[in-house]
């Protein structure tokens, strides 16, 4: 079984791709003002926009009718061939990010047959982060219906040496170009090359090379792990209702995905902070301060808890988990169980802070984990607790370019 092959690639063929190409839906998931500006900038161009549903209305009223209309522009969008199809293709890329610093990456497809993101998973693929299950099931509604996908999933291998991605960024000019564009919204900007036969021949020797000489776990979500829940879950849900269909070489079998090495010095990893609204802060401060023990004595956990126009750091001496975000999760959830509020997990510590200042509001910011210690982690201990890092500030996040039929 290969876990990360080539694909049947579908690009838009349109004369604005900067147009065309948006950011991940999970990001920007509390300013409606950042997704207001992009309608603005697609306006009636063909998009990718319109194929995807932005988080921040994935429990809108109008909802259903967001997601009847965007499977009927993906059947439009087919009819009307504004998709290009490349064959078996693999694509490389390098991703010139909104602080000037390049990331490379490798588009194929994977196999969901090995990922598994149940707790206690030891497939090939793992998630990185618990997922959710609650999750899953809206996401669903979006994908079991769409004839198309459309990837911001990032997964990550661990390669100190660069062994990997770094031959093709010395084979490209060799390579067949297929996009270069800035993107929208300060994402800096993405360049595509595709790889022939014998490109993609040698790069599957590395990477399995590269296989051969780790353990069980091959590669680690990075990006996008509720969205590759859902690919698996809408699969394992079709194979449950046709047993008596052969799914060897189905599309639904794969998901659309880039890989990207662990250790390129793009990848930074950033504590991905969380904020809680429409609640009685002074009692969740309480409770908080309480359950986790909080003081300004120094110890191995922290947080900075931002309150009352106020910024101050707090050291946790009651821990429930290694990792702070570990501790202050369980915290939260113990209370938000039994009263009201509402949880934002918020990329970047000025969104986060901008976010407490609200009458009602109250942020905690986490510090940064040592991206060294992924693979080890993992490995050990399983998934780490939902939403502990993120990769990079949030412009920076994956655009939409590519698409896949997966019916």
């Amino acid at each position: 079984m290969e876990i990360f092959s080539s694909a049947e690639i579908l690009l838009p063929d349109v004369k604005d791709l900067s147009a065309w190409a948006v950011i991940a839906c999970d990001q920007f998931t509390s300013d409606a003002d950042y997704w207001k500006e992009t309608e603005r900038l697609t306006g009636d161009a063909p998009s990718a926009l319109h194929l995807i549903l932005p988080e921040i209305f994935l429990e809108t009223p109008d909802m259903k009718k967001r997601i009847e209309k965007i499977h009927a522009c993906m059947e439009e969008y087919l009819k009307n061939h504004v998709f290009r199809s490349y064959p078996d293709t693999m694509i490389y890329t390098e991703r010139i990010q909104s602080d000037q610093v390049l990331r490379t990456g490798v588009i194929g497809k994977i196999d969901l047959e090995a990922y598994d993101y149940h707790e206690g998973s030891v497939s090939p693929i793992r998630a990185t982060e618990a997922t959710v299950l609650d999750r899953i099931p809206p996401r669903m509604q979006i994908r079991e219906h769409a004839c198309l996908e459309l990837p911001h999933i990032m997964i990550l291998i661990d390669d100190p040496g660069d062994t990997v991605i770094g031959g093709c960024m010395e084979q490209k000019t060799e390579m067949e170009q297929l996009y270069d564009t800035d993107l929208m919204q300060g994402g800096g900007h993405v360049t595509g090359w595709r790889m022939n036969q014998a490109q993609q021949a040698a790069f599957q020797a590395r990477l399995q090379k590269l296989f051969s000489e780790t353990g069980d776990l091959k590669i680690a979500m990075g990006d996008g792990n509720h969205s590759l829940a859902t690919a698996k879950a809408c699969y394992e849900a079709l194979k449950k209702a046709h047993p008596e269909q052969d799914f060897s070489n189905h599309p639904a079998r794969y998901a659309l995905a880039e890989l990207v090495n662990l250790h390129s010095p793009a990848l930074q990893f950033e504590a991905i902070h969380r904020v809680v609204t429409q609640t009685d802060t002074a009692d969740l401060w309480k409770e908080i301060s309480d359950t986790l023990a909080l003081s300004e004595i120094p110890a191995e956990q922290s947080l900075i808890a931002v309150r009352n126009q106020q910024k101050k750091k707090y050291y946790i001496h009651q821990t429930f988990s290694s990792l702070a975000v570990g501790s202050l999760q369980t915290a939260l959830d113990k209370y938000l169980k039994n009263h009201p509020g509402k949880m934002d997990y918020i990329h970047g510590a000025e969104n986060a802070e901008h976010l407490a200042n609200q009458p009602d509001g109250i942020a905690f910011l986490l510090p940064d984990m040592n991206k060294k210690e992924l693979f080890p982690a993992v490995s050990q201990s399983g998934a780490l607790p939902r939403k502990t890092f993120s990769l990079g500030h949030a412009r920076d996040k994956r655009y939409y370019i590519e698409a896949r039929k997966i019916r």
